[in-house]
Order: structure tokens, then sequence, then C-alpha cells
């Protein structure tokens, strides 16, 4: 087949990557030059993503994928395109912001061809594949949905950092807007796709057609919606816990311990790409979901009751050297979209500390274009918070942290015996 992929970032690379791997000619096409230059030269444009670089440099040589900015160079005659340009959320409204995805769908449509399957696998409010891309292609391309052209979903349900694995480990969900549109959309997956075995699932691993658009924009929501509900679940409980001198880590380890219970850990913050956003998506078209809504705010406020709490121990936090101990918004990945060390920072400003960022993934220069002052492990500070689970951190001591009087430890990471005579918060606990 000859494929397109539009918008080549830290999933739609991999996705290209993965199809040309298959045995398919696959064209990207990104709006960023420097990101298709150094794709052709056969180099991974960002770090991080595992055996990205080994299969860039097979697949470009071997004139298997290539990259391009010219949607008229990678679109007409296609059997198939894929589309993961972003789609973000408003902070202020929580409405969907939709204008990347809108001016890849546009272009897109300039350059539609007979013939092709349009699969989107961004994530989305329900209904929007039919209700937005359906029209705005039809109407771009002169082309009937369903007789000319067939449009599915089938969203992505990988991590960064492990997308080659994950491809292979969970079931690609699919929904067209239309019987063939569903048949067209599982014969492409199921030739670019192969899938480990999985005898935990109630039928065999592969491609799993849902039946609409509708269900498969809903089952990415849903799952996603379903751990950010459980994360401010486990908050709940960890606030509470640590007001009545439980530990919630022994609770929650207790309660896992039969199958009816799978509780997630607290946490300072939900950050990524996914979990803070895709509740808000799912709100923007089930506005009465109040369980969702009350566990995304809850969440959200998590740095700033952290904060408190620390003021509440040590008093005014004005003119202290605070040091936040993580940009990243998880361990391990060099990766800062909707990280917690924002808030995080902006409640100690706030209080009028002055504030430092470490992160060993980043370098002085980086923090700083992220508007951070950075840290050096062994300057001073009176209170440090642990933001990110770096593996960096289980071993830091207050030795390394000269004149600390506090560590604020969001993700309980960090030694308790190492900081023995240390005033220490953790989510969860009492100290």
């Amino acid at each position: 087949m000859r494929i397109a992929v539009v918008a080549l970032g830290k999933i739609g690379l991999p996705l290209a990557v993965q199809f040309a791997s298959s045995g398919h000619d696959v064209i990207g096409v990104d709006v960023n030059q420097r990101a298709v230059d150094t794709i052709n030269a056969g180099r991974e444009p960002f770090p991080g993503e595992a055996h990205l670089q080994e299969k860039l440099a097979e697949l470009i040589p071997a004139g298997r994928l290539r990259a391009t900015t010219d949607y008229a160079e990678a679109i007409p005659g296609a059997d198939a395109v894929v589309l993961v340009a972003p789609v973000f959320v408003n902070d202020e409204t929580w409405e969907p912001d939709f204008r990347y995805m809108d001016a890849a769908t546009r272009s897109l449509a300039e350059h539609l061809t007979p013939g092709t399957l349009v699969s989107y696998e961004t994530t989305l409010p329900v209904g929007t594949t039919r209700t937005r891309w359906k029209p705005m292609l039809e109407e771009g391309s002169g082309l009937t949905e369903g007789v000319d052209f067939h449009v599915a979903y089938s969203p992505e349900r990988v991590l960064t950092g492990r997308v080659f694995e994950d491809l292979r480990k969970y079931p690609k969900l699919i929904g067209a807007l239309s019987d063939e549109g569903n048949r067209r959309a599982r014969e492409f997956y199921e030739a670019v796709l192969q899938f480990d075995e999985r005898p935990d699932l109630p039928r065999p691993n592969g491609v799993w057609d849902l039946g609409s658009t509708e269900a498969s924009e809903m089952a990415k929501l849903a799952e996603t919606t379903y751990r950010d509900v459980n994360i401010g679940l486990a908050n709940q409980f960890g606030l509470f816990a640590a007001s009545h001198g439980i530990d919630v880590y022994k609770v929650i380890e207790a309660c896992n311990s039969q199958p009816y219970s799978h509780i997630h850990r607290p946490g300072i913050a939900v950050g990524g790409h996914c979990i803070p956003v895709y509740p808000r998506l799912y709100l923007s078209t089930d506005p009465d979901a109040d369980i969702v809504r009350v566990a995304r705010q809850l969440n959200a406020s998590m740095p700033e009751r952290l904060v408190q709490q620390a003021e509440g121990i040590l008093g005014d936090l004005s003119g202290l050297r605070a040091v936040v101990l993580g940009a990243a918004y998880r361990g391990g990945v060099k990766e800062t979209a909707f990280s917690g060390v924002f808030p995080t920072v902006a409640a100690l400003k706030a209080r009028g500390a002055e504030v430092a960022v470490h992160d060993p993934l980043y370098t002085d220069e980086e923090l700083r274009g992220l508007g951070f002052e950075p840290y050096e492990i062994g300057g001073a500070a009176d209170l440090a918070i642990l933001q990110t689970d770096h593996a960096e951190y289980r071993n830091l001591s207050p030795a390394q942290i000269p004149g600390v009087k506090m560590l604020v430890d969001g993700r309980n990471a960090s030694d308790a015996a190492l900081w023995a005579g240390t005033p220490r918060i953790v989510v969860g606990t009492a100290g």
C-alpha cells in the first residue's frame, strides 16, 4: 500500500515507521521543515523512543519512508491517510481546540483522491469524526464519503518511549462511518500491525471493530478518563488518610490484594498529553458527568494543596529558597506537557518564595527556556518539592540540599530513612 501519515510527532513518526516496517511505502507530512529534514537524513528528531533511530536508519536509505511539508506530494493516490495532528483543550473554558486538526483536514481535503481510507487517530470528543471531519473532507474535496472515500476513527493507545511495544500489546480499536469503511479499516490495520498473543483477553488480540466512530471515540476517552477519576479517588483517600495518621499506601496495597479493587496511587500532579486533557474532551459532550469534573479539579488542585501544607508547617514562605525536583511530567521521560512543575512553581512564587528547578534530563539552558531558574544538586535551599519520580531522586538525602528544612515528596519516591530527622510530607501519609 501507499500510506500517508499526517503530523510526524512522538506518535505519528513511530506509526509511519511501523507501517513502513510492515512492507508498505510511507510518506509523512509535517509543517516543521527542520523535523522533515532530520527524518529524511535518517535521524530521529526527538530522543527517547525505543528502536526509533535504528528503524529510521534502515528505512530511509531503503526508500520505504520519507517526509515532506507538501500535502500535494503525499495525499494524492494514497490508499490510506492516517492523521495524528494534535487537538488541545483551552485551560480556562475546557473547550476543545481543533485549530491544528482543522488545518490538517482542510489541507488533506484539497488533495484527496477517490479510493482513499482516511483514519483519524488523535483523541477526539464523541461525534467529532462524523459531524466535523466528514463534512470538512467532503466540502474540501468535492467527494462523497462512503462512496468516493471512507472515514474511520482508530485511537492510538500507546505511550511515548514504548510505542512499538504497545502497538503489539493492545488491540487496535476501529470504528468507521459505514460498513464498507469498517471493512477497509480492518484490512488496513491488519496489514500494518502485528499483535502479541494475549490469553488474558476475552477474544484474540488484533483489530477490534467497535461498529461506529462514536464507539471508538468513546472507548479512548473512557479508558483515559477512568485513570484520571481513579487517581482523583486515590488523592481523596490520600488527603483523608494523611489527616488521620493513616498510611494510604498500605491501605491501597491491602485493597488491591483482591481482584475487585484497582486503586491507583495518589500524587502531586497528573501530567502528560493524555490524562489531564481527555477527561475535558469527554466533558465537552457530556457536561453532566460531575464525577469526571470533580476528579479533574481535585487532581489539578494537588500542587496548591501540598504547597499550602508546607506553608502550614514552615510558616511564611516569603524569601525562602525553594527547589522543585523534576520538570518532566513523569519519571524517565523528557516531556513537560501539563507537568505539575508549572502549578507548583506558580504556587511557591505566589507566596514569595525564590524558586529554582532541577531535572536530570534537562540542561540549564532548557530549563531557562521553560521559564525556570536552574538548580544544581548541592546548592542551598530551605524547601524541596519532589515533583517527578526520576530514579535519580530515590537516594537523595538532606545532605545534598544544604539547609533544607522540609521535603514535600509528591510521588512517594524518596527514601524515608534518608530523611529521618527532617520534616517530610508525602501525599497519603502522616509524614
